[in-house]
């Protein structure tokens, strides 16, 4: 699991590698990012103002208790509600910036593909509306996921001492597999494979699809970092995309 885990971290090295290399990849993955961190950020913003007065109307129970343990309870409630943002918000800052930017990832992809991994002789060619439209079913449906695994999640979090070790662990795994399920739906939709089909090549080889996207995963949560990780992490989940298919990962 170990070694998987690393085999995951090295192809994402291997995707900053390939982006660095050529810088227009760089600049073409970082131009429809900038536009959806935009739109994220200022979602977190509104949020952090709002967010005493949405930890109060989901903690009505509490409005009888002492100040100190309403207190502690109310900014758990906060911070829980601040984690289930990050970690939706993420998948969608992924599905928005991978539909609006489809041509532009589509490029970075082929580009990958075509000139370091020996191409894909079966690639099927969709136009932008046909792919928009997969990529946003494809979205509902794992921002869908994303929901129903937070909401347990959530109520985990109450939980003293697990809530605030176990809890955030498994948020983070929960949540990185589902972006490096929507980190690699390129290189599958070119194949004319569906998302049930990306799932479960995903699944043959978990720990190599978390080694990958738990670092993606982490490093999109430094405020501008996925202008650049986002282009390397697609070109990361290209070359792991192919290798799974081929079965070249040892």
């Amino acid at each position: 699991m170990l070694r998987d885990f690393s085999t995951g971290v090295r192809l994402l090295g291997q995707g900053f590698g390939l982006v660095f290399r050529s810088p227009k990849l760089l600049l073409i993955g970082a131009v429809p990012a900038l536009l959806t961190t935009v739109l994220l950020i200022g979602g977190l913003v509104g949020l952090a103002v709002y967010v005493d007065d949405i930890a109060a109307w989901i903690t009505p129970f509490a409005d009888d208790w002492s100040g100190t343990t309403r207190s502690v309870v109310r900014f758990a409630a906060g911070f829980g509600v601040i984690g289930a943002f990050v970690a939706v918000g993420l998948l969608l800052f992924t599905a928005i910036t991978l539909i609006v930017g489809g041509p532009f990832y589509e490029h970075i992809a082929e580009t990958i593909e075509d000139e370091h991994l020996g191409g894909v002789p079966e690639a099927e060619r969709a136009s932008w509306l046909r792919s928009a439209a997969v990529g946003v079913r494809d979205a509902v449906l794992l921002v869908g996921i994303a929901i129903l695994c937070a909401i347990p999640l959530f109520a985990a979090g109450f939980i003293p001492v697990v809530g605030q070790t176990v809890v955030p662990v498994i948020a983070v795994c929960v949540n990185a597999t589902l972006l490096g399920i929507e980190l690699t739906a390129i290189p599958f939709t070119r194949r004319g494979l569906n998302l049930t089909v990306r799932r479960q090549v995903l699944r043959r080889r978990r720990a190599v699809t978390l080694g990958f996207a738990v670092p993606v995963y982490l490093l999109c949560l430094i405020p501008l970092a996925a202008l650049v990780v986002l282009p390397a992490a697609m070109a990361g989940g290209t070359v792991l995309a192919h290798r799974l298919l081929h079965d070249q990962i040892r």
